[in-house]
Parts: structure tokens; sequence; C-alpha cells
């Protein structure tokens, strides 16, 4: 049976996304400081649309606060795909040095 989806009540923990993060390979590196960026991100942007009245972009139907974060996800990831807004580069030579400085 399906349940219906109901909206994040909690905000992402953007740590979560760099917590084991394999610091040998360079790629995973760089995907998860853009992962942590996006996270970040949908932090800002959710917090930026809390109060908002009714109607607008999310209309005020059944499901509008469950549309109104998956279209917010999607903004953050986009934005930390097409450069974001440098935080990924930050974290990406971080986790660098921190790899550098096990050996």
């Amino acid at each position: 049976m399906l349940q219906s989806a109901a909206p994040m009540t909690s905000q992402p923990n953007p740590l979560d996304s760099i917590r084991g993060v394999d610091t040998s390979s360079k790629s995973a590196v760089r995907e998860a400081a853009e992962e942590f960026e996006a996270v970040f991100l949908n932090t800002m942007l959710q917090n930026m649309f809390t109060g908002l009245n009714e109607g607008g972009t999310w209309g005020g139907g059944e499901g509008s606060d469950t549309w109104q974060s998956f279209l917010i996800d999607e903004y953050a990831r986009s934005i930390s795909e097409s450069g974001g807004i440098g935080l990924a580069d930050s974290v990406e030579r971080e986790l660098l040095a921190l790899q550098e400085g096990a050996r």
C-alpha cells in the first residue's frame, strides 16, 4: 500500500554528506564536496521559504509542502552542480588536506 509523502520536518545535516568519504578517490571527494554544498544550500533555501503565504508557486492544496521541499532540493542541487557558491571547492581542499595529513 502506498503511503502519503510527508514534508521534511527536520533539516538535513550537511556533515552527513562527507562522513565516510573515500579520500583516496578525487572524484569521490569532489562528489562529496558538491553534496555537502547542495545540502547546505537546501537548508538555506528551506529557511528562505519558511513562512511564505499560501499560494504562488506552491499552490495551497494538499501536498504543496512536499512539492515545495522537492523543488527546493532540486534548486539546491542545480546551483551546486553549476558552480555553486564556492563552498564545494573549500570542502574539497580540506578533505584532500586531511588525506595528506593522514599519510
